[in-house]
This record gives C-alpha cells, structure tokens and sequence, in this order.
C-alpha cells in the first residue's frame, strides 16, 4: 500500500514539476517573441539620428570592391555628346563620371550573391541551380509555378503573345516603355488610370501609384470585360518617378477583377521598394516584416513577372504564377523564345545570384538604401529651389524638365535637353523620361508625355554620400543658367524604342555657350 502511494505521489510531483518547467519555457519564448518584435519595430520605423540634427543616410553595408571612376574635362564632355547623338544612351563609360542612367542591372551585387555564383550546375534541363531558384520563388512571392525569361522585358513578349490580340484593351496605373511596345505590337491599346494626384509634380500623396478604381470600373463596363485580357498593375510607377500604391488599393482592384472575371498582371520589378514604402507610409503595414507585405502583394496577382536585374540585383526575369492553367498557357512559349525551361536564356551563374538576390529582396537594410539616398538627393535639391517629383519616391530622383526648361517647348524634348546639358556641366549620366521615351501615335503623330522627367537612378548600394552631394552641387548651378539650356531634334528616329537609339542634335550652339558658362564660373575645375 505505501509503495502504490509513493507511486501515485511521484507521478504527480513530477507532473508538477514538467508543467512547472513548460510554463516556465512558455514564458521565455513569449519574452523573445516580444522582444524580436519590438527589435523589428524599431528597425522597422527608425533611422540612425545624429546628434547634430541632420538627417543623413546612413549606409549599412561596407565597400569592399571598388571600380574606378572616370571624369573627364568639359570639352571631352562635349565631343562625348556629339558621338552620342545628345542621347545618353549614346555615351560610353568612359566619358561618364556617375552613371545614374538605369537601375537596370546596375545595382551592386552581394558577397553572397557572388559566392553563389561559384556553384552553378550549368546542366541544359533538371540543373540543382534551378530548383534552387524555383524554391525561393516559392518562397518569397509564394508563387508554386515559375517561368524563367532573360530579362523582364522577355516576360513581357511572352504574355503579349498569350493573351493580347488586336482590338485588345489593357488598364492599368501606367505604362512602361517595353510594355506599351509589347501590347501595341499586337495590337492592343492600353488605359492609364491614375488619380489626378499621380500628375502633380510637387504633392505629399503618399501613394502617387494607385489605380483610379471609379475610373477601372467605369471602363471596363463601358468596353466590356470580353475585351481586356487582363488587368495590369506595376510596382513604383516608373515614368511618373518611381511612385508606389498602397495595398488597400491593390486590395480594392482585386475586388473589382473578381467581379468581372478579370486577371490581374502585377509588373513586381521594383516590388520590394514598393512593398519598403507602404511599410513605411500605410498605417496597418508599419509593423509588418518586409516578407509579410511581399507576399500580400503577390497574392494579389494572378501573373507576376519580373526583371532580376532590378528586383534581385542580377540579370534575369520570369513569370511566376499559383495557377495551373496559366502556367500551361505560358510554358510552351518559353523554350520557343527563351530557351529550356531550366535556364530560360539566363545564365546558370546568374540564377544562382537571382536565388540569393531573392532573399535578400525580403530584407529591409538592403531594399532601404537606395529610397533613402533618393530622398536624401530630393529633400535637399528641392531645398535649393529645383522643381523634383515629390514624395520621393524609389528607383531614382526626378528633376521636372518642364519647370527647368520653362523656356522650351515639348517639341523640342525638354527632358531630353536636360540629360544633355546636366551630363556636359557634371559627368554624371541621366536618363530622358519625356516625351522621347513615348511613341508616335498609328498616324505617326508626336505624343507628348504626361511629365518631362530627367530621371537620376540610384542603385543599390552603388554610390557614395559625396558623389550625392556632388549631383546636387551641379543641379544647382545648371538651375541658375537653365535658361541657356536649348532644345533638340532627331536626325534619325527609329520606328519602336526610340529613345534607346535614336540620335538627335541641338537646335543651336547652346551646348558651347554653357560650357563657355562653365569655364567662366569653375575655372579649371573638372
């Protein structure tokens, strides 16, 4: 009897002692949960503040590898332009001091991007680099069915060969270049339905980006759901500078498209700087880790598609989908006009960089850099009196040619002008986002842009506080003599993409005057 006691006593003592023990570990764990909480929090919605008040970026990674810079005098400049055919993109590196064309490829790559590389199983189907990637797709868009492209661009062909067709309509917030291309190729028109708010160059809107949804529904029932293939939403608008939308209106687009029976296309190129600016501007995401917000925004989407060269830091593309019959729709047009459907006309080495680049999209000290020297750049050129497009957003700082070149009429491409003429004074390598980055209408009619932008990108990682500092020196004093700037004109104009290729001139001598300007007030300085 004393024994089964003693047995009935030590099982419930040591019961005690076990659950004792577990709510003792519960604790624990919610303590760290707690604190890893409050820790994201406050990585989440703070910066470094400095004791002398200024608000300066302040970089969290270390330079390791350095590339050598060139900047070479005003005349060299100068006859730099005229090889180039006043078309920046006409310039070659070595005549370039800062290349601020393109965020496109140029953002500096990872130590462990590079050491990825290393591995590659450059096997033509079934390469271990590929899963890999298809992995992270899954697990940072939560897309379970991927497409590699060669670059996003290719993305773009791929689904206008599967769905547009002529007499075709596609809405969407706004257009990009290759985009537009791609649809009015096969003969569909697109929509843009942005709020008016999206076109003021100086706001406080937080969400410049966001569809105009009484403008969607009121489309779609005024041409019928039978003619728009799809609905199309791009991440951080990138012709009207870089502007982001919120989830709430991406929420209420899907409402909309479920009650048509619409799919929605979500352009995701620059997704992790949108998904950076709605953590820091939509009130129910301030406490949301960057993962969480991506993966809302995919979710979204019945179609993402990419260029890796902007959302991972490497070459690339894809289409990604949860969606089993659209995956079908698309698979066979890949190896048509890719390659096989492991490699996709990507390099096997740069898939293992995608992968890395990937994950590295979801964390907050990389995809923060380059929307805090943008608005650093913004903030303070703004402060001395230069017309920028506020709020700042991502991808670059853009400087309004039509305030700068008040003087110039859009016939002679004022945006265009001022990529010119800001290379000739500084070095540094802007891109036209004007009036030459549109098309000519079916009758061959000029159309002029809704904004004439010099946009100044800002990669990742890539530039120096100073050389910021610098850009904003030379936006100021070109401000000062903005009324010598002139206009251009095309000596030859290509039929599609013209603004890649095409080569203009200016219409008078004013590319001598302001370097003759330039001497006069820098003397010999560079």
């Amino acid at each position: 009897m004393f024994t089964k006691v003693k047995q009935i006593f030590n099982f419930h003592y040591y019961s005690c002692i076990f659950f004792i023990k577990l709510i003792h570990a519960l604790e624990i764990s919610l303590s760290l949960h707690h604190f890893n909480y409050k820790i994201h929090k406050i990585m989440s919605n703070s910066q470094v503040k400095f004791y002398s008040g200024e608000n300066i970026p302040l970089e969290l990674h270390k330079t390791r590898i350095v590339q050598k810079l060139n900047l070479v005098p005003i005349e060299r400049r100068l006859e730099a332009l005229y090889e180039g055919g006043y078309n920046t993109f006409g310039l070659k590196t070595t005549d370039i001091y800062l290349d601020m064309l393109t965020d496109s490829g140029t953002n500096a790559m990872s130590d462990e991007q590079l050491a990825a590389m290393m591995r590659a199983d450059d096997a033509y189907a079934g390469s271990q680099s590929f899963i890999r990637l298809q992995k992270a797709v899954k697990d940072v868009l939560n897309a379970e069915y991927f497409l590699p492209a060669h670059q996003g661009r290719a993305a773009e062909n791929i689904l206008a060969c599967a769905y547009v067709r002529k007499g075709n309509l596609i809405p969407m917030n706004y257009h990009f270049t290759t985009a537009l291309a791609h649809i009015t190729e096969k003969g569909g028109q697109i929509v843009e339905l942005l709020y008016p708010e999206a076109y003021k160059i100086k706001s406080s809107h937080p969400f410049k980006g966001n569809m105009n949804l009484e403008a969607l529904e009121a489309y779609i029932q005024k041409h019928g759901k039978e003619r728009i293939p799809y609905i199309r939403m791009e991440a951080s608008t990138n012709l009207i500078g870089g502007q982001p939308f919120s989830i709430e209106n991406f929420r209420a687009v899907r409402a909309i498209a479920n009650n048509y029976g619409l799919r929605i296309v979500l352009d995701a190129s620059l997704l992790g700087e949108n998904a950076y600016l709605v953590q820091q501007r939509e009130e129910e995401f301030k406490n949301t880790p960057l993962a969480d917000i991506i993966k809302i925004m995919t979710g979204l989407a019945d179609i993402i598609y990419f260029s890796a060269r902007k959302l991972s830091s490497s070459r690339g593309g894809g289409i990604c989908t949860n969606n089993e019959s659209i995956y079908k729709e698309l698979e066979a047009l890949v190896p048509l006009y890719e390659g096989f459907l492991t490699y996709g006309g990507i390099s096997i080495r740069e898939i293992e960089a995608m992968t890395v680049g990937l994950y590295e999209t979801q964390d907050e000290t990389v995809i923060s850099q380059s929307p805090a020297f943008i608005s650093y750049l913004v903030n303070e050129a703004d402060k001395r009196g230069i017309s920028m497009v506020t709020p700042a957003g991502v991808l670059g700082a853009h400087v309004n040619a039509l305030d700068m070149c008040s003087h110039l009429p859009q016939t002679q491409y004022p945006a265009g002008a001022l990529a010119a003429a800001f290379f000739l004074i500084s070095g540094v390598r802007g891109m036209e986002r004007g009036s030459i980055s549109n098309q000519r209408d079916e009758y061959g009619n000029e159309t002029f842009a809704d904004m004439e932008l010099l946009r100044l990108a800002v990669p990742r990682r890539v530039f120096t506080l100073s050389q910021i500092m610098y850009v904003i020196d030379r936006l100021t004093w070109l401000k000062d003599n903005r009324e010598m700037i002139g206009g251009l004109k095309f000596v030859y104009e290509p039929p599609v993409l013209r603004f890649f290729m095409g080569r203009l001139m200016p219409v008078t001598d004013w590319p001598e005057k302001l370097m003759a300007k330039f001497r006069k007030d820098f003397g010999d300085s560079l």
